[in-house]
């Protein structure tokens, strides 16, 4: 009966060679001292050469009195300050219309009141008063923000609300 099993394989296997002793790399070592040697000499050859500093004339040193004192300030005179009140300048300006377009913002449709009812719940834990609207000829059930005077006011309450990880809101033009 033979067994082919992992142990069994490995029995009668001579043990792999000893790897071979090494031994110091004497030509990096010759080849590193004589590299530094070298250097050393250049070092030794430049150390006398370099050119002189030039002498730098010196002042007379300053009196303490001296170096706290500071110089006299100079009077600033500016012209602007006189003359800009006499400047008018004139700007025409349209006068916009008042948008009579105004906006809702709606963020869900349920087929389930109770589900409606739960999601005004979250929105007005958030500060904001959501309104539960029947859809006219269904059964659907809408909650709806609103009316806004201007788009930018639903966006910043469709952010809050992004930030409370209610998604899904879009505003619209008002139509109900």
């Amino acid at each position: 009966m033979a067994h082919n099993d992992y142990v069994a394989r490995g029995r009668g296997k001579k043990a792999p060679p000893p790897p071979p002793k090494r031994t110091l790399p004497w030509p990096r070592i010759v080849i590193t001292l004589s590299l530094l040697a070298a250097f050393g000499y250049f070092l030794w050859s430049i150390k006398g050469t370099a050119p002189e500093k030039p002498q730098v004339a010196t002042q007379p040193a300053a009196t303490q009195q001296e170096k706290d004192a500071l110089p006299d300030m100079p009077k600033e005179e500016w012209e602007f300050i006189t003359s800009l009140p006499e400047y008018t300048v004139e700007v025409e300006v349209e006068e916009r219309a008042k948008s009579t377009v105004r906006y809702l913002m709606q963020c869900g449709s349920f087929k389930v009141r109770s589900q409606a009812e739960e999601l005004k719940a979250k929105i007005a834990f958030q500060g904001l008063e959501a309104q539960v609207r029947n859809s006219e000829g269904s059964s659907w059930y809408r909650v709806i923000l609103g009316p806004y005077e201007s788009k930018r006011h639903a966006e910043a309450d469709r952010h809050t609300l992004q930030r409370a990880k209610i998604n899904g809101c879009v505003v619209w033009n008002w139509n109900l």
